[in-house]
């Protein structure tokens, strides 16, 4: 244990470093599923435990650098009034909340856009910490153990090709990207109000 020690920061400071980049960061369930496939004999709930501490406190970095960065030096004071109507249905509605970032934690979608949203929010963003740290747990487990399985009966380079970003990764990560700026410009008074979809006026 104490001679892998030093890969094993080297690599909580690589997911950490994954976690807080705004977009197109390669996934960290794929990095960890090729970390098990290179080392299948590593043990997987070490390196999943490993992970998801540093993927949750990644994100949560993410979001606080959003709320300082995004919020407070860019958005306009009509925009940060906007996304507050959000922050006001979400404080009703904190099982919602968890239960979204919950989900996220589970599945391998990419999560950064959703905690820069939170972020602009203002909220408290350890309240999604303990949700999205289970859910990645159990997720990273899953692609570990996975990779570790394929890394026996396959040789390395099958895998290797897909490591980074494929174009259907840099394709959500537009997406999303304008599924952000949707989110800072979307009327929420008329869509939650009225029940209307309209562009937030000039």
């Amino acid at each position: 244990m104490l001679g892998q020690f030093p890969a094993l920061a080297l690599l909580f400071g690589l997911i950490f470093g994954l976690n807080i980049i705004p977009a197109f960061a390669p996934p960290t369930w794929m990095a960890l599923a090729f970390v098990g496939f290179q080392f299948p004999d590593i043990n997987p709930v070490l390196l999943a435990l490993i992970g998801a501490v540093a993927a949750t406190l990644g994100r949560l970095s993410l979001a606080k650098l959003s709320h300082l960065l995004l919020r407070e030096k860019l958005l306009s004071e009509r925009h940060r009034a906007n996304i507050d109507v959000i922050n006001i249905r979400l404080e009703r509605q904190t099982a919602f909340t968890l239960s979204l970032f919950l989900f996220y934690a589970f599945s391998p979608l990419p999560s950064n856009f959703l905690f820069i949203a939170y972020g602009l929010t203002g909220l408290p963003v350890l309240r999604v910490a303990l949700p999205f740290f289970i859910g990645r747990s159990v997720s990273y487990a899953f692609f570990i153990i996975s990779g570790a399985a394929a890394g026996r009966r396959w040789p390395v380079d099958s895998l290797e090709s897909a490591f980074y970003a494929s174009g259907w990764f840099i394709a959500t990560q537009f997406l999303l990207l304008g599924t952000l700026y949707v989110f800072a410009h979307v009327d929420w008074t008329a869509l939650f109000d009225r029940h209307k979809l309209e562009w937030l006026r000039k």
